[in-house]
């Protein structure tokens, strides 16, 4: 069995999660979590190995770093540098190293650079050269929780990405719409894989259908809008991803029963959405209802409002799975909700 330990960025204390957990099981990756700790997830698995960890990488919205756990002591430096020093480490041909510390905010009176000092200097007496620019293993020791996590860095994820993604970058842009990072962190806790057919019935300017499309699904989208619909097709022929757009009610989709194997969703909670739906009520109880019929058995719907839709979604069928928030701003707290059929 192998530790596989996932530093995640923080902006959500759960999200970040429950995004590892989705991508894992829509994979079928065994595993068991074995330490949640502050911005660090170590889990335990025999069925990973660096080609799934590279897909994982370039997947995953809010992990910085995947590390295979060399070590893990308690976080001051003698008990670092004794778990540096019975490292089983390659014993074949030298290898060049840097070492990274971070401490995550920064809790730890201990510095980053005795931290990296100390187990350079264990690397340096087993005969290794430290490389600060290019070297051929990057050694990373996260500081959380009175835990030192250590290992090589097996992969990294592009950060830089989702800059490029902002909707205001894309080519056709409408405001009020969820930023790349958390709609491809929601696409990966519905579970969704190259393959799966996704759906977001209430697509806008098609930011969700971009993300699940770049995953390699197949995506549909659907609005009562036709201007914003010509804007998703500019947006989702800009990133090439394989999709279908639909001009119709999310309430009354023409889509067959069991057709879809995962949905998110930011439905609409302006004012020109309610006058047409004549409420939000009857806007939420149709839609979930249409979501449950076209949703296969045992597939997951994520859905973002901004109150609660827990009695809507339980009278449509669904099961209720986990539930976060996050705060965008003073008047506005996201609520995203997940569904299990």
């Amino acid at each position: 069995m192998t530790l596989i330990a996932f530093e995640l960025s923080g902006e959500t204390p759960e999200i970040p999660t429950a995004e590892i957990v989705g991508a894992l099981e829509s994979e079928n990756i065994d595993f068991l979590v074995k330490y949640q700790l502050e911005q660090v997830l170590v889990i335990e698995t025999s069925s990973i190995d660096a080609v799934l960890v590279g897909e994982l990488a370039s997947r995953l919205a809010m992990t910085r770093h995947i590390i295979k756990v060399s070590g893990i002591s308690y976080a001051n430096l003698t008990d670092i540098i004794s778990m540096a020093e019975r490292m089983d480490i390659s014993k074949t041909n030298s290898f060049t190293y840097n070492v990274r510390a971070k401490k995550i905010k920064r809790k730890s009176p201990i510095s980053s650079e005795d931290i990296e000092r100390g187990i350079g200097k264990v690397l340096y007496d087993r005969g290794y050269k430290a490389d600060l620019v290019k070297p051929d293993i990057q050694y990373r020791a996260i500081l959380t929780d009175n835990k030192c996590i250590f290992g090589p860095v097996m992969a990294s994820t592009d950060s830089s990405a989702f800059e490029r993604r902002k909707p205001h970058k894309k080519p056709f842009f409408y405001p009020g719409v969820l930023m790349p990072k958390l709609a491809l962190a929601l696409v990966n806790i519905a579970r969704t894989k190259e393959g799966s057919v996704f759906l977001d019935p209430y697509c806008g300017t098609g930011g969700i259908m971009v993300e699940a499309g770049l995953i390699g699904a197949s995506t549909l989208g659907c609005d009562v809008q036709r201007k914003i619909l010509m804007g998703a097709k500019m947006n989702l022929d800009f990133y090439s991803v394989d999709y279908s757009l639909m001009f119709q009610d999310a309430g009354g989709m023409a889509l067959r029963d069991d057709c879809v194997d995962c949905i998110v969703t930011d439905p609409p909670y302006g004012r020109s959405a309610f006058i047409q739906a004549q409420s939000l009520e009857k806007l939420m109880k149709n839609s979930l209802c249409e979501m449950y019929r076209v949703l296969r058995p045992g597939g997951r719907l994520v859905m973002v409002s901004e109150r609660p839709v827990e009695t809507w979604a339980e009278n449509a069928g669904f099961r209720l799975g986990d539930m976060f928030t996050q705060r965008v701003h003073r008047s506005l707290t996201r609520r995203i909700t997940v569904l299990d059929k």
